[in-house]
């Protein structure tokens, strides 16, 4: 997830509403997605599909200065979810044998990374690469600077740089797990060279038209979210205070292949139910994702897992996209699956409300 800063800032009063239930009450539900709000959201949504059905509700507000409300089906950058997705090209070339996942970088991106010879895909997809986080070398909120970069374009081999540029985090790679946005900016790259087309293309082709995806898109470097969506936010510093700037648009290839896409919560679902219910990798690459890097780790390649408070693991990503976070989680057997994406306005730490949501979507009745 991309670091940043979490400070106090403009108080947004949160207004909640439902969409229709489907065969039974979902009060739980939206009463915990509207406790999501106050703890700091200006908007949030969420769908949560299980054997009663599927329930769509939204809090809070589609802007700061509005009472229009989050769209239902409303689009949003969907952060470090993305890397499941590439993880799941990755895996599909090891499956035809276009790429191993004990390939090393200097194998395929010659001379890009210092000590590549010795770092393996299956380190870059689960974070034991300890190539150090260009993300931590970028300008972030509150800094006024960081607005300056919001349309500048970065390449891939910029981006790489800056990481390289700083020393790893671990000296032995594959012995230690530190999450790294670098792993995936090459991985995307390994991609390319693997099939000749972008990492984009080869998502389009196999993951998002098979499972027709069809408000799911990686948007390069266009800086607008097509379609209903609510309004992103950062806080920025400005006369000695701090105020929440719109950051709706902005140039995603800041993010690249860790983090570019634009979803909805009923196209993640549809993922996360493709990918866990075996449509788009055989099992035993699915095995691989599910296995962690370090020993005790909740983190395999490119997939996240967690326990729940009725003691039930589920599977997914989560991502931060700055203006945008979002949770796409499903239970192994894909019966009960549940996103939830916000806009945050920065009063507060959102991880406790947004389990709790979670832990209702999971584990309620």
């Amino acid at each position: 997830m991309t670091a940043t800063t979490v400070l106090a800032v403009l108080a947004l009063p949160a207004t909640v509403s439902a969409a229709p239930r489907h065969h039974t009450d979902r009060s739980g539900l939206q009463a915990q997605l509207g406790r999501v709000v106050d703890a700091g959201a200006v908007g949030a949504l969420a769908e949560v599909r299980d054997e009663h059905g599927v329930w769509r509700g939204v809090g809070g507000t589609a802007e700061t200065d509005s009472m229009r409300p989050v769209p239902t089906a409303g689009k949003f950058r969907a952060g470090s979810i993305t890397k499941t997705f590439v993880a799941t090209v990755a895996l599909q070339l090891v499956d035809e044998g276009q790429l191993r996942l004990d390939d090393t970088v200097e194998h395929w991106l010659p001379g890009v990374v210092p000590n590549g010879e010795h770092i393996t895909v299956k380190q870059l997809l689960n974070h034991t690469s300890g190539l150090y986080d260009y993300a931590r070398t970028l300008q972030m909120p509150p800094s006024p600077k960081f607005l300056e970069g919001r349309l500048r374009t970065w390449t891939a081999a910029e981006l790489v740089q800056r990481a390289v540029a700083e020393p790893p985090t671990s000296e032995v790679p594959g012995t230690a797990y530190k999450y790294s946005n670098t792993n995936y900016i090459l991985i995307g790259q390994i991609i390319e060279k693997a099939t000749g087309q972008s990492y984009a293309d080869e998502i389009k082709r196999r993951v998002i038209r098979p499972l027709h995806l069809h408000e799911t898109s990686l948007p390069g470097t266009s800086p607008r979210i097509a379609g209903p969506h609510p309004h992103g936010y950062v806080p920025i510093l400005q006369d000695g205070a701090l105020h929440l700037v719109d950051y709706t648009e902005m140039n995603p290839s800041m993010f690249g292949a860790s983090g570019e896409i634009i979803s909805t919560t009923r196209d993640l679902n549809r993922f996360f139910d493709g990918l866990l219910g075996g449509r788009l990798l055989p099992d035993h690459l699915l095995d691989e994702m599910k296995t962690p890097g370090v020993d005790k780790g909740r983190y395999g390649l490119g997939l996240a897992w967690h326990d729940t408070k009725c003691g039930v693991p589920v599977y997914g990503n989560d991502g931060d996209a700055v203006a945008y976070q979002s949770w796409s989680f499903s239970t192994e057997d894909g019966r009960r699956q549940a996103t939830i994406a916000l806009t945050p306005d920065f009063t507060g730490d959102l991880d406790d409300a947004v389990d709790a949501f979670l832990d209702e979507a999971f584990c309620g009745r």
